[in-house]
C-alpha cells in the first residue's frame, strides 16, 4: 500500500491564518447551538410532563414566552 498519504497536507502561512479562523468560527457556532439546545429542552421537558392530562396551566405565559424570544435572539446573534 504506498499511496498511504496519513491524511494530511502542507500549507502555507495564509492559508494557516484560514484554518484557525474558520475552526474558530465553528467552536463558536458550536457553543451558540449547544446554548440554544439548553434553552429549548428544558420547555420541552416541561410540556412532556403529564401528558395524561388535558390542560396545561401556564400563567403569564405572554410574558415568559416574549422572554424567551428574547433570550433565544440573544443566543442566535452571538
Amino acid at each position: 500500500m504506498t499511496d498511504f498519504d496519513f491524511g494530511f497536507t502542507a500549507v502555507d502561512e495564509d492559508q494557516m491564518d484560514f484554518v484557525a479562523d474558520s475552526q474558530q468560527e465553528a467552536e463558536d457556532a458550536q457553543r451558540r447551538l449547544d446554548a440554544l439546545y439548553n434553552a429549548i429542552m428544558p420547555l420541552l421537558t416541561n410540556l412532556q410532563k403529564n401528558p395524561e392530562k388535558d390542560y396545561i396551566l401556564w400563567p403569564d405565559r405572554l410574558a415568559k414566552v416574549a422572554e424567551f424570544e428574547k433570550y433565544l435572539a440573544h443566543i442566535y446573534k452571538g
